[in-house]
Parts: structure tokens; sequence; C-alpha cells
């Protein structure tokens, strides 16, 4: 079977993944530099050099025993181990939270800073096309993006379920979130690598980048606003964000900060997924699928359980009828 997956987060690349290892000709198309989605990692430069930053998901749980036997794997390989500071049962990505995602892409057909603009089902598959000219054919598509980014892509599409898969996700809402990078010439004086606040915060976590397991560097933090503060502020200029989390940072941890070697700001528009469902959406007769955290649970566990299930789907559909 031929298969275009539509992202190249955890969910899209864990189905292409499984799918693959089944014996299916596998494309993935995405619109990123590379892999990360939500667990993407960022450099800024410095007058030292480069310092990297895990850009979106700070730290991610595993607990189901599927995804734990996975993420164990990860560790084995070197690509991911626990960080206790973030909760018992959390981990992170080695040397970056990206680290997994290389792992997964490395053999996989992967198109980056590929943008899709339209799917269309046809007598004898799919013919996907993407905004460069570039035209994909398929006997299968799976679409592992965003319920926002999903629904915009499968609301022109007037067969078989897609409509009904582009209402559930037009009805899924995704709460964004400001995210801030900072290195400094010193080490805080706190103990703490981990400090949460609220939705209503300005600063709604901190986090010491620079104290997960396999990072090198200067001290570096990853401020993160809360979701209802983002809301409120999300078409502002991300210097004056990071303006605004700076003083937010010195006023929670009631020090003065040190000097500032570099900082950056990032706006997620669909960080955190509220009203999915409950597992991902297959029609076998379209041979249309559709997975992700927001089919679940929301984060990295959610987003790899909703892929597998996705994946097993399709395998177990076959090729279907001739």
């Amino acid at each position: 079977m031929n298969t275009v997956v539509i992202g190249g987060g955890m969910a899209g690349l864990s189905c292409a993944r499984a799918l693959g290892l089944a014996g299916h000709a596998v494309t993935v198309i995405d619109k990123g530099r590379g892999p990360g989605g939500r667990m993407a990692t960022r450099r800024l430069t410095a007058a030292g050099g480069e310092i990297t930053f895990d850009l979106g998901t700070p730290a991610f749980e595993a607990r189901s025993p599927a995804f734990l036997a996975e993420v164990r794997q990860w560790a084995s390989d070197g690509h991911a181990a626990p960080w206790p500071a973030a909760g018992a049962d959390s981990w992170v990505g080695v040397p970056a939270m990206n680290a997994p995602l290389k792992a997964m892409a490395d053999g996989l057909d992967v198109r980056w800073s590929t943008r899709v603009s339209e799917v269309s089902p046809g007598p004898d598959g799919w013919q996907v096309r993407t905004e460069a000219g570039d035209r994909f054919e398929a006997d299968t598509v799976v679409v592992a993006l965003p319920a926002d980014q999903a629904a915009d892509l499968l609301e022109p599409v007037q067969a078989g379920m897609a409509g009904e898969m582009a209402a559930r996700a037009r009805a899924c809402r995704s709460r964004p979130c400001w995210t801030v990078l900072l290195a400094f010439a010193e080490r805080l004086p706190i103990l703490d690598d981990w400090r949460e606040g609220n939705a209503a915060d300005a600063l709604g976590l901190a986090v010491r980048n620079a104290a997960k397991p396999g990072r090198s560097g200067p001290e570096t933090w990853v401020l993160h606003a809360g979701a209802d503060w983002s809301a409120r502020h999300l078409e502002e200029p991300a210097d004056r964000i990071a303006d605004l989390l700076i003083t937010a940072l010195s006023e929670r941890l009631a020090v003065p900060l040190p000097a500032i070697l570099a900082r950056g700001g990032h706006r997620w528009r669909y960080a955190t997924p509220v009203g999915g469902g409950t597992g991902p959406v297959w029609d076998p007769a379209l041979r249309l699928g559709l997975c992700g955290d927001w089919l679940g649970e929301p984060g990295v566990e959610g987003a790899w359980l909703s892929a597998r299930d996705l994946a097993a789907r399709i395998l177990a559909a076959g090729r279907g009828p001739d």
C-alpha cells in the first residue's frame, strides 16, 4: 500500500513508522524544517555560539504499558531519559526534546518544508497537492495535524466521512501558549527547576532547560505563559511578550535576574487541544484516517497512542476490495 501521512510530529511519525514496518510505502509531508512539532527545539545565537532550547513540550509522561515500552526503548538507544523534576512519570528527549522524533524519521521518506494545500479522492485513490505545485498519489491518506489545520484541509473534501471528520476537528478548540527562551550569564539563585503557575498568569510555567539530562551550555530557561493570558495577548509582538514574561519571572522568583545572553519568543496558536474525542477516525471505504492527541488525551503519549491505534485499524482493513 502507498500511504501519505500529512504531519511530521509525534502522531504523524508514529503512524508512518508503524505502517512502514508493516510493509507500506509511506511518504510523510510536513511544513516544518525538521522533526519536532510541539516537541521542537530552537537555537539562539549568543556571543559564545549557539544555544539550544526545547521550544515546545517541556517534558512528557509515559504511563500506558505500550508507550512506556516505547519510551524505554528510546532511552536504551540514547534518545530519552527520565526527568523527575517534572514529575514521577516524566521523561525528556536527549540531547534535545526532538531526539525521539529524529530517530523515528530516520529511514522514512519525509518531505520537510512542504505545505499541503489540497487533498482530493479519485477513482484510483488520493491526490495530495502542495503549495509548491508537487503532487503525490496514494492509496491511503493520514491527516496528523492539529484540529484547526485538519479542519481546514478536510472541509473541501466532499466524500465519505471526510465531512464528519472536518466537523469533528472544527468542534475541537486549541488553547494557545506564548513561549519565551532565555539564556543567562549566571545561574539563577534558586533550587527549583520547575515552577508552575496557572492559566491566568503571565508565567504559567518556568522550566530550567539547562537542568534536563544531556544538556550543556549556559543557564537556560523556557517560560510558558498561561493559556488564558496567552489568548488575551495573542496578537502582541514577541519582543513585548518577552519583556512581560521576564518581568513576571523576576517577580515570581523575588530575585534580580542575571545578564541575559540571548532571548527569543514563539507563539503556539495550537498548543493544547480542548474538547477532542475518544480515538482516531478511520474511513475504510475512503481510506482516509485522522489521528492526533486532540482525538484522545492531550500530550505526547496521547499523540503516540492515537497514531498507533489508527495504524492498527489501517493494517486490519488491508487493501480492501479491488
